[in-house]
């Protein structure tokens, strides 16, 4: 490789190290047209929205087991009253900012599955988001995540595209990089457009022709960074085409989750070939006056909830769609001194659909009696949750995306 070469090389390095092209992890080649059969793995049209909770809601707060008298004795400051709460049997009850969810809820199109962690629980937020992103054990570090791995999977031997898993945000993930596939960031399919449209960075992509072979471990570099330009200008391509497609007319909350809930509802209903969407609502790490910052954002994601549902609904994709809601941990049974929550383990998740297998709450309460030193102990497994969305909705292997064999449950066909 000349000197020429290398310096070039490094140019293109400083280009994608410099933000211009979004993501930095894409590894995928761009490839012309491909029947969505191919590049999806015969999915049928289904379509995962992930939606993370990131800072570690209170699941006791949100899914609230009133009917418990220990959940009222360890929060005598923060524990939601009769008037706090949407009542759905005599044992739990939604918090009451959440009239969107119990909407849901009443039309059976949710679903509730309690104490869901992992065994020997990591309380950071960092390392626990990890876990729950990679799907790997609490004692492993892996470098990929389920749903790049799932890329990997159903596109085994298939051309790919990044925005087959699309990120509603600026930066990927370790959920949506695989080995060999991964999915795509875009907070703005029309900024990543015209960042990617740049008539350089067009000329960059199409200008790599090979000088010297004697230096295959350069030209491999060099040709790698062609493909991820290219490949990130054909999905920018992609999806600023179908953004367009479909302006909602519903009035989603007035908050950058709400817009994100919208810009999905929007691609899914414009026919975008995207398979699984991951969108994250910060805010939850309530160490203080817990109740007021957890029922402003509570309030935000139920009613983007509720919009997004009616959305699909008019466009005849919610019987097409399942949304999972996580967060990497629960908080602590009692309260703290400040009228908040530390960091705990086990924690509260919600699927939501208009197909699904079984409804409402899926299994019994936590157990406020047996703690762990304070924290409720899990009896759900998360990968459980994950292989039965990719066993039984998205149509792959499990065992094979998740490194073992999990329990499948019946809340989707």
């Amino acid at each position: 490789m000349g000197n020429y070469s290398r310096k070039y090389f490094l140019r293109l390095s400083g280009l994608a190290s410099a933000s211009l092209l979004l993501p930095n992890f894409l590894k995928a080649a761009a490839e012309a047209d491909v029947k969505r059969q191919l590049l999806a793995g015969n999915i049928n049209g289904r379509i995962l929205v992930v939606v993370q909770l990131s800072g570690g809601n209170d699941g006791l707060n949100t899914l609230v087991p009133f009917g418990d008298d220990l959940y009222h004795s360890n929060r005598p400051g923060i524990g939601l009253k009769t008037n706090d709460i949407i009542t759905i049997d005599k044992h739990f009850a939604f918090n009451g900012v959440m009239r969107g969810l119990a909407d849901l809820h009443s039309a059976g199109h949710l679903a509730m599955l309690n104490s869901v962690g992992y065994p020997n629980p990591n309380r950071s937020h960092f390392r626990s988001t990890d876990i729950w992103q990679s799907a790997s054990g609490a004692e492993e570090n892996w470098s990929t995540g389920w749903i790049g791995r799932y890329l990997d999977s159903c596109c085994a031997g298939q051309p790919q595209k990044p925005h087959l898993a699309l990120e509603v945000d600026e930066v990927l993930s370790m959920a949506l990089k695989g080995n060999v596939n991964s999915g795509i960031a875009a907070g703005n399919p029309k900024r990543l457009y015209d960042l990617s449209n740049d008539k350089l960075v067009r000329k960059v992509s199409s200008a790599y022709v090979p000088h010297d072979h004697g230096h295959e471990h350069d030209e491999h570099n060099v040709e790698y960074l062609h493909k991820t330009l290219a490949s990130t200008i054909q999905s920018a391509d992609y999806l600023h085409s179908h953004a367009g497609g479909f302006r909602s007319k519903r009035i989603y909350p007035q908050h950058e989750f709400g817009k994100q809930m919208k810009m999905i509802a929007e691609l899914i209903r414009s026919e975008s070939e995207t398979v699984i969407y991951y969108v994250s609502l910060p805010g939850f790490d309530t160490h203080v006056s817990q109740n007021g910052q957890q029922n402003r954002l509570l309030r935000v994601y139920s009613d983007a909830m509720k919009q997004f549902a009616e959305d699909l609904k008019e466009g005849g994709r919610w019987n097409d769609t399942v949304v999972l809601t996580f967060s990497e941990f629960g908080r602590r049974v009692k309260q703290n001194a400040g009228k908040g929550t530390d960091h705990g383990t086990a924690n509260v998740l919600f699927l939501a659909g208009g197909s699904l297998g079984k409804k409402g709450i899926l299994n019994e309460a936590p157990d406020l009696k047996n703690l762990d030193n304070g924290d409720l102990i899990y009896k759900v497994d998360f990968r459980e949750v994950y292989a039965t969305l990719l066993e039984k909705w998205l149509k792959t292997d499990a065992e094979k995306v998740l490194g073992g064999p999990f329990k499948v449950w019946d809340f989707v066909g």
